[in-house]
């Protein structure tokens, strides 16, 4: 993004998130908004922006990473991006999601400066400002652009949803992981993920 300045003007949501009072943005007037260390994101023509997250939340990121991003690379499997990064794809031009997976065979992806095309996992710590942001805005918006598998992580009542689509379109019910527990994502079922080790040792849990 370049350093440009902008006038947009927007209106307050619950805590930490501002949205555009307008439907008219896209990637042309993304790649204009300055880089001033908030996220910004383009869902359905609106724009969304983000306030620095949390120590705690990047600590879970940077676990995700870890236990399931490293080790997919490793092993050829896949490729995984964390935020701040663009990725464009239908109805969200460009979304900044947590932490991104795309398998190795998903050739309809293109990395080319920013990642074009629908990842094959996509999965957002929630943010306690607004959490209808990952819970509503960003489950119908992941589900109408076709990814496959979206989770939630939920820091606060250490859980992860796991949503995976239907053939009918949309997300079905989510499967519920808690800290006892260990999920198996479709995309990768080998690397199977210890809920636990995105919260272990962190320093600071404060959210």
């Amino acid at each position: 993004m370049t350093t440009a300045t902008t006038d947009i003007s927007t209106t307050v949501l619950p805590a930490l998130v501002l949205r555009s009072p307008d439907a008219n943005w896209n990637y042309a007037r993304w790649e204009q908004l300055p880089d001033d260390g908030n996220r910004y994101e383009v869902i359905g023509g609106v724009l969304y922006m983000t306030t620095a997250p949390s120590f705690f939340h990047q600590w879970i990121v940077q676990r995700l990473a870890r236990f399931l991003g490293v080790p997919a690379e490793d092993q050829g499997l896949a490729y995984f991006a964390t935020a701040p990064v663009g990725l464009l794809m239908p109805g969200c031009d460009p979304v900044q999601p947590d932490f991104v997976l795309i398998l190795a065979t998903n050739t309809a992806v293109r990395i080319e400066g920013r990642i074009h095309g629908v990842p094959d996992l996509i999965v957002e710590v929630l943010s306690p400002g607004n959490p209808a942001n990952d819970t509503e805005v960003k489950l119908g918006a992941y589900a109408r652009a076709g990814v496959p598998e979206y989770a939630i992580v939920e820091p606060r009542s250490r859980v992860l949803n796991d949503y995976r689509l239907t053939k009918r379109g949309g997300y079905g019910a989510p499967r519920v992981f808690d800290e006892s527990g260990t999920v198996t994502f479709a995309c990768a079922p080998a690397l199977p993920l210890r809920v636990a080790d995105l919260f272990a040792g962190a320093p600071d849990t404060t959210l």
